[in-house]
């Protein structure tokens, strides 16, 4: 049976109520309160308090205070006018069973309008984000298009161009054959020249002389002039042979690791199989969306824009093409945060912690992210210790971050709620 509270006090202006309920002894919450346009409950197992108002309230913008084992409450009224009674004064059972059932009606119609309200709401954030990522595909893809065309342009000026050198190189080529050709013309009329001179005081005897024999070709004051000249013997051909070391290190032999050399190069074969197995499946992606680094930036724009599912997506496939980014799986634990999957977000971060060993400072701030998320995630499936341990983790990284200091705070005060509670 209900203990029914009799004990309060009210005063009242033309506009508001003010009515104060002792409730000592009693831990009071928000969900214990409930207010209609004409009804007030306070139910707080076992006490019970119940008014029927005199007359309608503004339950949107009343308020009540909650402190001290008082609950304090503002209520406007919703016409100006003073009140005889703070409730009803009736006896009728049935009107006030009516009254409630009325106020409890109106209240469920009230929530079911709110949440299809929320619903219509968060389908309408949806199809703006989708909207927003096809606007920022398509500007993307605009921008690529863009750029292979610069390229196409450039290429094909620097092909003109080259062209043009060579038509000019051909010209020059040509010129100089020509000047050759006139050199050796010049060449063969000064030998003639010389040939008549030599032919003119002794003509008989000349042409006795020059008369071509047979089996042999005619006489040619040129080719005689390139006999006399002493060409230098051609050079006997020869093989060097020139034996490099078989090394994948730069290092020389003396100052290498065999062992660890081998050791890593067997990694990377096996990396490199792994992908190329991978690749076969992503064959119809565009050569950019092969890219980590381009896939983990998408996925942090989708994040940005509340895209958390398109998010971990984007970061699965990054993860295919390379498994060891820890910002990878330290963003997408971050969606996992957002998504209330816990138990992938504790599996993220701790791969991220994984990756991020040795600790440097360099990635203490990459650290810091990936023990709070995890602590963060234990505190969230009520596992207080382990995400105290996670958040003095990062304070010993960063003893300068009060928020971090906060947050571990409260942690350490609910451990001591829970215990005490126990």
């Amino acid at each position: 049976m209900p203990v029914w509270l009799r004990e309060h006090s009210w005063r009242q202006t033309g506009s508001a109520v003010y009515l104060s309920v002792p409730l000592r002894g009693v831990r009071v919450t928000p969900a214990n309160i409930f207010c209609s346009d004409q009804y007030l409950k306070v139910s707080v197992p076992p006490f019970l308090f119940e008014a029927f108002l005199y007359a309608p309230i503004d339950d949107i913008n009343s308020t009540a205070k909650i402190g001290n084992g008082i609950i304090f409450f503002t209520l406007y009224k919703k016409e100006e006018a003073m009140w005889d009674s703070l409730t009803l004064a009736s006896d009728n059972k049935e009107k006030l069973q009516y009254l409630r059932q009325d106020a409890l009606r109106k209240a469920h119609e009230k929530a079911k309008a709110e949440t299809e309200a929320k619903k219509v709401t968060k389908q309408e954030h949806k199809k703006y984000a989708l909207e927003a990522t096809m606007k920022l595909e398509e500007a993307e893809r605009k921008r690529i298009e863009d750029l292979k065309e610069k390229e196409q342009q450039k290429v094909t000026k620097e092909l003109e161009l080259w062209k043009k050198q060579q038509k000019d190189a051909e010209k020059q080529e040509r010129v100089q054959k020509e000047l050759l050709h006139q050199e050796v013309g010049q060449l063969k009329e000064k030998g003639k020249e010389k040939m008549n001179k030599s032919r003119i005081p002794n003509e008989g005897t000349s042409k006795t002389r020059l008369k071509p024999t047979e089996g042999h070709g005619s006489y040619c004051m040129f080719s005689e002039n390139l006999k006399e000249e002493q060409l230098p013997a051609p050079r006997s051909a020869a093989t060097i042979k020139i034996n490099f070391t078989s090394r994948v290190f730069p290092t020389p032999l003396r100052e290498s690791r065999i062992a660890e050399e081998e050791e890593w190069l067997r990694k990377q074969a096996e990396a490199r199989r792994t992908v190329s197995a991978d690749m076969s499946e992503l064959e119809d992606l565009k050569e950019e969306e092969r890219n980590p680094d381009w896939l983990k930036d998408k996925g942090n724009k989708m994040f940005a824009m509340g895209n958390y599912l398109g998010a971990v997506n984007a970061y699965n496939l990054a993860m295919r093409l390379n498994s060891k980014l820890p910002l990878l799986y330290l963003n997408r634990a971050a969606c996992h945060l957002k998504l209330r999957n816990f138990h992938k977000a504790i599996k993220d971060s701790s791969k991220a912690l994984e990756l991020l060993m040795p600790p440097v400072p360099d990635n203490e701030n990459a650290r810091v992210k990936a023990y709070v998320r995890r602590g963060t995630a234990f505190c969230q499936l009520e596992l207080y210790t382990e995400g105290l341990q996670d958040y003095e983790a990062a304070l010993r990284i960063d003893p300068k971050n009060k928020t971090i200091e906060k947050d571990a705070e409260k942690i350490r005060h609910l451990i001591q709620g829970s215990t005490q509670d126990s």
